[in-house]
């Protein structure tokens, strides 16, 4: 089975790559901007025909979209998070229409949630920021694809390798600078919002999943970890991993998105049904395997 990653050398392709490979008989083919890469692609500068010649020349089973920018000027957002998955639809009409699609979308495309009650797939999207508005807009363009095609609607994705710019990667390396010194105070936002974090792993075995299983699976799939949860205990719970004897510090400000969204949880349960997956990891083993990730990229 020929599979073709797309953003493979990012934080949540690297994993997903890595558990393609282990498929038995699996050949996994990487594409992207980077010099990583072994296909050059860029679905946010790239012509469908462009496109289309790289998938043609990879002859993909499957394609894997795991690219996607988090943060950025609006215009950046749209033309990698909405442009690349719809040029990437037309791309694979033309070149590849009997390859199976996953793409990986997101939470942050449903918008706030009402606390206690997990979001369906089936319910509205309101975004209520940029990112989450084009990734919806991705979303939008793979479910009207006429492609056999699934997006994964990815929660908070935490575990090895988290990219400095997100939460657990900016505390994880806060915490390693300040080491076990009891003086020290690491000033944060704030920390009341509720997520839904997933494993960075278990993330990477759904994809394996929807790659795999049989057709036809739903439009969109919830993958999180199926609880809405206080940002402050995945804070504190490094904070254990870390060993640190400081003090976490909150302050009143924060993201406006965050101020926007207290609380996100999402239903997982039509990805049990339809893929028989569901997380593996608790978030207490996503910060542990963060944590000791950390300490293998420092000297």
């Amino acid at each position: 089975m020929r599979i073709l990653v797309l953003g493979g050398t990012g934080y949540l392709g690297r994993h997903v790559a890595e558990r393609l490979r282990a498929l038995p008989g699996a050949q996994v083919l990487a594409a992207g901007r980077s010099a990583g890469a072994g296909l050059g692609a860029d679905l946010a500068r790239d012509r469908p025909q462009r496109l289309a010649e790289t998938l043609a020349a990879a002859a993909p089973d499957a394609v894997v979209n795991c690219a996607g920018a988090t943060g950025g000027d609006p215009v950046t957002l749209a033309e990698v998070n909405a442009r690349g998955p719809a040029a990437l639809c037309a791309a694979l009409s033309a070149a590849a229409p009997a390859a199976r699609l996953v793409h990986l979308g997101s939470a942050a495309e449903y918008g706030p949630g009402t606390p206690g009650v997990p979001v369906t797939e089936s319910a509205p999207a309101c975004p209520v920021a940029p990112y989450g508005a084009t990734k919806l807009a991705g979303t939008l363009a793979v479910t009207s694809a006429a492609l056999d095609a699934v997006v994964l609607r990815v929660g908070n994705p935490v575990g090895p390798g988290a990219p400095a710019a997100s939460l657990p990667g900016r505390l994880a390396a806060l915490l390693r600078a300040a080491g076990r010194d009891p003086q020290a105070v690491l000033r944060l936002g704030d920390l009341s919002a509720h997520r839904d974090f997933v494993d960075v792993r278990d993330v990477a075995r759904a994809v394996e999943r929807a790659v795999t299983a049989p057709a036809p699976l739903p439009k969109v799939l919830n993958i999180g970890g199926g609880a809405a949860v206080p940002v402050r205990e995945l804070a504190h719970g490094l904070a254990r991993q870390a060993g640190f004897r400081g003090r976490l510090e909150e302050s009143a400000g924060g993201s406006a998105r965050s101020a926007r969204v207290s609380w996100q949880c999402s239903d997982i349960s039509a990805a049990a049904r339809a893929l028989d997956w569901r997380p593996a990891h608790s978030l207490d083993d996503a910060l542990a395997a963060l944590w000791a990730a950390t300490g293998e990229r420092v000297p």
